[in-house]
Parts: structure tokens; sequence; C-alpha cells
């Protein structure tokens, strides 16, 4: 099962070699920081870079809840574990992994979490058409594109609440009539 750790924010990567060091084996399936590339533009040219999908937040899978938060707890860059209830933590919806399948659709399975960048086209009239990429799961749940950035504003449904993700886009041609 899928569960979601508060993080200190940029504090990440760090938290998740912690993690990986401090527990024992098989109660840690695996730790997972979500990425996402984007397109930025700097010293005058547009790089690819990639950044947190959701900063301040591990993704851990575990079939051993408990006994993964008794190693944990002394971590100092841990927050908490979400979705404690009582003496129980609540695993990630179906809704919500699949979700993060959404955004991960068609890319290898190499244990990372890295979103994609969606190829578009713009055709006439202002209309964005999604060619490739995670925005073509999620072209209902679009807000907004911003081309001079390069990036999409996708609300969705998430742990409990309707988070806006920016995810990166590329425009692929421009289509005149």
């Amino acid at each position: 099962m899928w569960y979601v750790m508060q993080v200190v924010s940029g504090q990440e990567k760090r938290t998740a070699f912690l993690i990986e060091q401090a527990v024992s084996d098989g109660v840690l399936e695996k730790c997972i920081i979500p990425m996402r590339r984007l397109r930025k533009k700097f010293q005058g040219a547009w790089h690819e870079v990639t950044e947190r999908l959701f900063p301040g937040y591990v993704f851990m899978i575990t079939d051993q809840p408990q006994a993964l938060y008794e190693e944990v707890k002394g971590i100092p860059a841990l927050t908490r574990i979400l979705g404690r209830c009582g003496e129980y933590f609540t695993p990630l919806s179906d809704t919500d992994i699949r979700m993060i399948e959404k955004l991960r659709k068609g890319m290898e399975d190499d244990g990372n979490l890295e979103v994609e960048i969606s190829r578009i086209v713009m055709e006439e009239g202002k209309r964005i058409r999604i060619l490739s990429g995670p925005l073509k799961n999620l072209e209902g749940q679009i807000r907004k594109v911003n081309l001079h950035k390069r990036i999409a504003e996708v609300e969705m449904e998430f742990m409990g609440s309707r988070p806006v993700v920016y995810l990166g886009v590329e425009m692929v041609e421009k289509i005149t009539e």
C-alpha cells in the first residue's frame, strides 16, 4: 500500500535516503519522490529541468505501516505520516493511486516516478490539442496553459483536496488556416 509522509520542503531526497538507511529489510518496499520534467528559459536558452511534483512529500510503499512508523519516527526531517487516525495509518485511496498512474502512463517502470513533458499543438481559435504525455489523460482537468512559461495548470482530486499541479508542455507546431 502507498503512504505519504510530509517532510521539510527541500529535504525530500535527504529524508528518503535516511528512511531507506533506517528501515529494516522487508518493512519498506520503495520510497518515491514524484518529479516532473519542465522546460525553463535561463541564460538565453531553453533547458529541460526536473523539479519535485509535490514539494514537501515523500511517498512510501509498505505492507507494514506501523512498523515503518516506529522505525522512521526519529528521523529529524520527518514531519508526519499523513492519514493517521488513532493508532492506524490510512493508505492512499485507489483513486489517488489511479491519478498517479495517469501521470506516469506510458513511462518506463524503472522505479522512479517522473512525469514527462506533454506535447501539444495550438489550433485555430487558440484551441489546444494534446498529442502525447500525461495531459492526454487529464484533458478535462486543465485549468490553464501558459505557453510563455511552457506549463499547464491541472486541478486534480488528490489526497482529499483539489491541488493545482503544474506540468510541463512543449508546443510542437501551430496550425493556422
